[in-house]
């Protein structure tokens, strides 16, 4: 490496270190002299007045009992019904500009910047039961936003990244969390560009500023779990650790990514994925730095770095580490890692910014490991909270962590903001709420026994704040409710999704078992005649069984019907399903030569067989109809009259398709004939099991709606694996549309067009569903399934 860049690397971390060394000496001159005590009791007193509720107030809310904040949409309901709602937006939104954006409260500005920004999130919430206002932080909620900014292709990009991020995500650590911090620091960059964008900028100058944002917050996040948590965690050797450390310290020192090169490890192919995704996420933000930030960018992100190997390579067994040693590379990561997101937008120069967010990240880092203290204990880290847990009987000059958190924010709340009343107030109700929040995920005994161990020196302090602990109200923010329904709602989509996995490869293999037809006959016959054997050979395939697993999730955990019951109804789509494949492959339609990874049944047969067979299935599919003798005789009459009537709009949709080669359809024509030929059969798989549930005509069009949707996100979705996708993985040949000149969502939209149009009908669908307010799940990940399939 050259040695003059890492003299200069170390010049600029030296640096930052004496400002560092600087603020924590004032630091420990308050903290000795007690100043926090007398100043915030004072503070306090205030401040008690508007969250230490009277009797009369009690009285006022008796009867609207408070709601679980562990339940995202009814507590959002609770604080609109009992009218604390703005009051929360505004702290909540004003703890972000604080925190996030580095603004200072007592500014005309940033209160209309503030008001502004809570009353549109109002607008987004989720404030009635009636499906009104879907949850603006789901996919279907994030993807309409983005509509309405014109970054869908961003959007759509991203969201392959985050799935691309979880599936490299080790074991050890912990995938939820890694996407959660993700989506968090992306948000986090996005509200930094929105912030330095004028009123009057022109659209699509916005939309190129946010798209860009989106990519940076995404590139720059990408650090927290590829480097961060990977070096904290288990996953990596000790000498892998030492490689990959080298890595980045030279790119950062050099500006440019070295190659992998000969990888020492068990983790080569994970290290290199990783690498791929790094190296241009790197590449991005470089390309992204105008001249004036470039130095900053990588001061900042050196000084961060370093900062967090001087942390790591801390030892718990180590009784020696000073308080400087201690509390320094802390001051230096919590407020380089804010700083650089400022350099990564190439923003304007602003003193108080960088300021304010020097002296403001230590308080953020103080409250994280004070909640994270017993996780970071099982790990052996060294953080203040478990050094001084550890050695505080046999070093009694040890800071006491806690006590130094309190004169941090007397520090900020006098000192850097100038005693703001409403920086004080957000800054209080935080701090209330962290210790509020710990003492009822911990337990009373726990937090007690934390309480006695870290109480600050001066006892009347320590009582006025644990009488705030158990009496305070109204200080709960909305980024903390939003960070508990984010990981509640990853890992509950986690569990629901290896459910319907671990279902749908039931359901399949219980398929495939029943699906061979076995006749009754002169086996003479049977040899002269192959039908059968030709319906069974087509029927093996490795098929997806994916329309029986609709109407058995359907009908079963929705509708409550006998899975033996529906056995039938089951055989008869997939038999539907595998006479239409059958006709479509055939010379005169499709040509094909491969279907679910086999030669077509034309070609092992010849083409009447084929033909044959396929209208042999179709017979097979109603007198498999006709069998459902455990139901009402008037409901299966209505199944086979509706079933004969979608078969024959299928069949028009095929000819809608042979009729179309060789022509330029409009997007209405491509969805009507797609519905036709592939949608029908989806809503075929959810209105039968309806049907035979006795359900009436209203859900009946929900249903439909949701089906139409849903199978023309389906056929958007082959059009483009056709061009995108791979023989090996498809199990059929690609290409086949442009050598057979027919047109589809990519021909007509363009492989950007029909990604945008696949995730529009999936948000319609995903809009439909929640309407319909299934009991079950699974139609939900058979939609998830639909999109992000690769065959």
């Amino acid at each position: 490496m050259n040695e003059k860049l890492l003299k200069n690397a170390d010049a600029c971390y030296r640096l930052a270190e004496k400002k560092a060394v600087d603020y924590f000496a004032s630091l420990s001159v308050q903290l000795v002299n007690k100043i926090y005590a007398t100043t915030l009791t004072k503070d306090i007193q205030t401040w008690k007045q508007n969250h230490l509720p009277s009797s009369w107030v009690s009285l006022l809310l008796r009867g609207r009992e408070k709601a679980d904040s562990q339940e995202y949409f009814s507590y959002i309901r609770w604080l609109d019904y009992t009218g604390k709602l703005d009051h929360y937006l505004d702290r909540s939104i004003s703890y972000i500009f604080l925190r996030d954006l580095g603004k200072d409260l007592n500014s005309s500005h940033t209160q209309n910047r503030i008001r502004d920004m809570a009353a549109k999130l109002k607008k987004q919430l989720p404030l009635s039961a009636d499906g009104g206002n879907a949850d603006l932080f789901s996919i279907t909620g994030l993807y309409r936003w983005a509509q309405k900014e014109s970054v869908e292709s961003t959007m759509i990009w991203v969201m392959n990244k985050l799935k691309t991020v979880s599936s490299l995500i080790p074991q050890g650590m912990n995938a939820e969390e890694a996407q959660r911090k993700l989506i968090k620091i992306i948000a986090g960059v996005i509200l930094h560009q929105v912030e330095e964008m004028d009123d009057d900028l022109p659209a699509e100058e916005r939309t190129r500023k946010l798209d860009e944002a989106i990519r940076l917050g995404y590139s720059y996040g990408l650090t927290y779990p590829f480097i961060d948590d990977l070096l904290d965690s288990e996953a990596l050797s000790g000498e892998e650790k030492k490689q990959y450390s080298g890595l980045i310290r030279t790119t950062l020192i050099t500006g440019t990514v070295p190659e992998l090169g000969d990888w020492i490890g068990m983790n080569k192919e994970l290290i290199r994925s990783i690498h791929s995704e790094l190296r241009d996420a790197f590449m991005y933000i470089q390309a992204c730095l105008r001249q004036e930030t470039n130095e900053s960018f990588f001061e900042q992100s050196y000084v961060f770095f370093h900062s967090q190997e001087v942390d790591r390579e801390k030892s718990l067994s180590n009784a020696n580490y000073t308080n400087e040693e201690l509390y320094v590379p802390i001051i230096l990561k919590s407020a380089s890692s804010r700083l650089i997101v400022r350099s990564v937008l190439s923003a304007g120069e602003d003193e108080g910014f960088d300021n304010r967010t020097f002296f403001y990240g230590i308080y953020n880092q103080l409250a994280d490991d004070f909640a994270d203290m017993f996780e970071d204990w099982e790990a052996d880290a060294v953080t203040p909270y478990t050094y001084y847990m550890k050695y505080h009987r046999s070093r009694p000059d040890l800071i006491n962590p806690f006590e130094l958190y309190w004169t941090v924010i007397t520090n900020l709340i006098h000192t850097v903001y100038h005693s703001d009343v409403k920086t004080g107030e957000v800054i209080l109700n935080r701090a209330i709420n962290g210790l509020k929040r710990f003492k009822k995920r911990m337990g009373d005994k726990t937090y007690n026994e934390v309480m006695e161990l870290f109480a600050p020196g001066d006892l009347k302090f320590d009582r006025l704040i644990q009488k705030l602990v158990r009496q305070a109200d109204d200080v709960d923010f909305f980024d903390k409710l939003l960070r508990d329904h984010m990981l509640a709602h990853f890992k509950e989509e986690r569990k629901e999704r290896e459910d319907f996995l671990h279902i749908a490869e039931t359901v399949r293999n219980e398929i495939n078992n029943i699906l061979p037809i076995h006749e009754n006959g002169d086996a003479a016959f049977m040899e002269e005649e192959p039908i059968v054997n030709a319906a069974n050979y087509s029927l093996e395939g490795d098929g997806k069984r994916l329309r029986p697993i609709v109407t058995w999730v359907t009908g079963v955990y929705e509708y409550g019907l006998e899975k033996s019951a529906i056995m039938p109804l089951l055989k008869s789509l997939e038999y539907m399903h595998t006479a239409s494949l059958i006709f479509d492959d055939l010379p005169a339609q499709d040509n094909s030569s491969v279907r679910r990874g086999r030669p077509t049944l034309h070609h092992v047969y010849n083409t009447a067989v084929a033909e044959l067979t396929g209208l042999y299935l179709t017979q097979k599919a109603v007198e498999e109809q006709a069998s459902l003798e455990q139901f009402d005789p008037g409901a299966v009459l209505r199944l086979i009259q509706y079933s004969a009537g979608k078969t024959a709009d299928m069949c028009k949709g095929q000819a809608m398709d042979l009729n179309s080669k060789g022509k330029l359809l409009t997007l209405e024509q491509l969805n009507t004939m797609c519905f036709y030929k592939t949608g029908i059969a989806f809503e075929a798989s959810l209105v039968m099991p309806a049907i035979l549930a006795g359900k009436q005509e209203r859900e009946l069009k929900a249903l439909k709606r949701f089906a139409y949707h849903a199978g023309i996100a389906f056929q958007i979705k082959d059009d483009l694996l056709d061009v995108e996708g791979n023989l090996a993985v498809l199990g059929k040949p690609v290409g086949k549309d442009v050598e057979n000149n027919n047109s589809n969502f990519v021909t007509i939209l363009g492989v950007e067009g029909a990604r945008k149009s696949l995730w529009d009908h999936y948000c319609t669908a995903m809009e439909t569903l929640q309407e319909m307010q299934f009991n079950t799940p699974y139609l939900k990940h058979i939609l998830h399934y639909i999109v992000n399939r690769d065959y």
